[in-house]
């Protein structure tokens, strides 16, 4: 069993190779307890670490043109208030998409967000996307309702069907504001990357980061103080006389 999983680290990338670990273990696991096997032969295989891989930020000037480009969509209200929000509240897609009227409080400019674990939190949302929104609402989103057949949705964001927006065509309305800014390689995830990364750069302390992006560890967080040590180094490097 060790020189299988030493074979996969030939051939495979170390996250192949560590899910094909984890699935056979899994397998022989199950097989003891259906009584199929006796013993377990793979129970002291650990799968290959994973390195981690940073988080890529866009600058600040790029999500500006990405935000420009959706304007020129065939729904620029509402994509351009879809982008609006991942970048100025750092939600995930699937709780953008999960957003009702109702958990857009604008007098205290918050949004309640459920997220992973079905659990709640407060964040707290700029006045550039509650303005996005808020004509998005006036402008589009009554006609987009319209044409659900009567079928009413509190769902913020509507698909051209009047129905709630998917995941998919959320990410479909990124990926082509992006490709309009001519910005390859943007996912929804790149503006929650940016939210954290320009966030820790501008002084925000990584425990309030963590909480505004729902980390229920502040070892996921600080992955992001690692992007902007990054950034600094470049500045260092580029700007000390003795940093060559």
């Amino acid at each position: 069993m060790a020189d299988f999983a030493a074979s996969l680290a030939r051939d495979l990338s170390s996250a192949s190779a560590a899910r094909t670990v984890i699935s056979v273990r899994g397998f022989h696991k199950f097989a003891v307890a259906e009584g199929w096997e006796v013993e377990n032969p793979a129970v002291d295989i650990r799968p290959p670490s994973v390195p981690r891989r940073l988080p890529r930020a866009l600058p600040y000037d790029s999500v500006l043109s990405i935000i420009q480009a959706a304007a020129n969509s065939q729904f620029p209200y509402r994509d351009t208030a879809v982008i609006e929000f991942l970048y100025g509240t750092g939600i995930r897609i699937s709780e953008l998409v999960g957003l009702d009227l109702d958990d857009i409080e604008s007098e205290t400019q918050t949004i309640i967000v459920t997220g992973k674990g079905n659990k709640s939190r407060l964040v707290p949302i700029g006045s550039v996307a509650l303005g996005a929104v808020a004509r998005y609402v006036q402008e589009e989103r009554g006609t987009l309702l319209g044409k659900s057949k009567g079928i009413q949705s509190h769902r913020v964001f509507l698909n051209t069907r009047g129905k709630p927006l998917s995941r998919q065509s959320a990410w479909e309305i990124v990926v082509e504001a992006a490709k309009g800014a001519g910005i390859p390689g943007v996912t929804p995830h790149s503006f929650r990357h940016s939210y954290a990364t320009h966030l820790l750069e501008r002084g925000a302390d990584v425990r309030s980061v963590q909480e505004l992006l729902g980390h229920s560890s502040v070892t996921t967080t600080q992955i992001y103080t690692m992007v902007t040590v990054d950034t600094l180094r470049e500045v260092y490097s580029g700007a000390h006389p003795r940093a060559l």
